[in-house]
């Protein structure tokens, strides 16, 4: 059911799901919540808070992105020239 919600769980199948398919996914989430459950049971002092539904989308990069696809297009033969959107 993590799967359904709008947690970092939920993110994680519907990320997950799109490379893997759906059993796979689920299969990836349950184990996540296992060794979730086990570090939690296996230190008293430890607490889970949920990353969110944006997390990995907050820490992409946004320049690092831009000089990877050029360095990819550059590899391909292709000339880069970047400019602004509106």
């Amino acid at each position: 059911m993590a799967a359904r919600t709008d947690s970092f769980l939920g993110e994680r199948y519907r990320r997950i799901v799109k490379r893997r398919g759906k059993l796979k996914a689920l299969v990836a989430v349950a184990r996540s919540i296992l060794v979730i459950i086990w570090h939690l049971l296996a230190d008293p002092t430890a607490q889970y808070f949920d990353l969110g539904p944006g997390y990995h989308a907050d820490r992409v990069n946004k320049d690092k992105r831009i000089r990877t696809y050029v360095r990819q297009l550059e590899a391909l033969g292709l000339t880069v020239t970047l400019t602004s959107a509106a």
